[in-house]
């Protein structure tokens, strides 16, 4: 689930960078406890890989992700 400004930010990806941000999104989705925590907000995770970054929680079971922000570059490279 998107929450705004992820909402946005996601609305004006590319093909090419929504289909990463999927990716993403299942690698997260498998083990959302394994991303590290936002530095500065402890219940936020904040998974960075290739380009791509989400910050998002998980509702108290685990079974539902709110995403809260999304950035995906261009190139798929890190920077």
């Amino acid at each position: 689930m998107f929450i705004e400004p992820a909402e946005t930010q996601a609305a004006v990806l590319t093909v090419d960078q929504s289909a990463r941000l999927d990716a993403a999104l299942g690698v997260i989705a498998e083990a959302p406890a394994d991303v590290k925590q936002h530095a500065t907000a402890s219940a936020l995770r904040d998974y960075q890989h290739d380009g791509i970054r989400v910050i998002f929680y998980a509702t108290a079971l685990g079974s539902i992700l709110i995403v809260t922000y999304v950035e995906v570059d261009e190139t798929g490279e890190s920077a």
